[in-house]
């Protein structure tokens, strides 16, 4: 397994206006300001000795603070994003508050070349949205996904 390898998990639900997705905005200072770009599937990098399933319900747990939804999988394959991470989801219908979740955090030096390291959320916030919009806010490597879904949704 060559280059850095992410896994994770889109839940989608179906309303009256159509499909919505769970994105969550990828915290820390650098996506502070920004929105197009800045939304992914909760997803998380893992190594060769992990499977992409079990890294993507790890990972879910990792960054949204809750249990991976019960319920069928939907393989929705693989991307590589710009950074030449490869990417892979599953798609699984469920509902969720995005008022429950208690993201991760990270660490980082911030501001640069300060010497303090400060706490940042993985996903500042987590939302629902409508196909439409959340293909102008996702990492755009990650559109598929999106596609994919609506696809075998139809």
């Amino acid at each position: 397994m060559r280059g850095k390898h992410s896994a994770g998990l889109l839940l989608f639900r179906r309303t009256d206006d159509g499909l919505e997705v769970l994105l969550g905005h990828m915290g820390g200072p650098f996506f502070a300001r920004r929105d197009a770009g800045s939304w992914t599937v909760p997803k998380g990098e893992y190594e060769a000795d992990e499977t992409p399933w079990a890294a993507a319900r790890r990972e879910f747990e990792e960054e949204l603070g809750l249990p991976p939804p019960d319920g069928e999988a939907l393989p929705l394959g693989e991307v590589t994003q710009t950074n030449g991470k490869v990417v892979t989801a599953w798609a699984i219908e469920a509902d969720l508050d995005p008022a429950s979740v208690v993201p991760g955090t990270f660490a980082m030096e911030w501001p640069p070349k300060s010497g303090r390291r400060q706490e940042f959320p993985e996903l500042d916030r987590v939302e629902w949205l409508g196909l439409d919009r959340a293909r102008t806010l996702i990492v755009k490597a990650q559109g598929e996904f999106l596609d994919r879904l609506a696809e075998h949704s139809s």
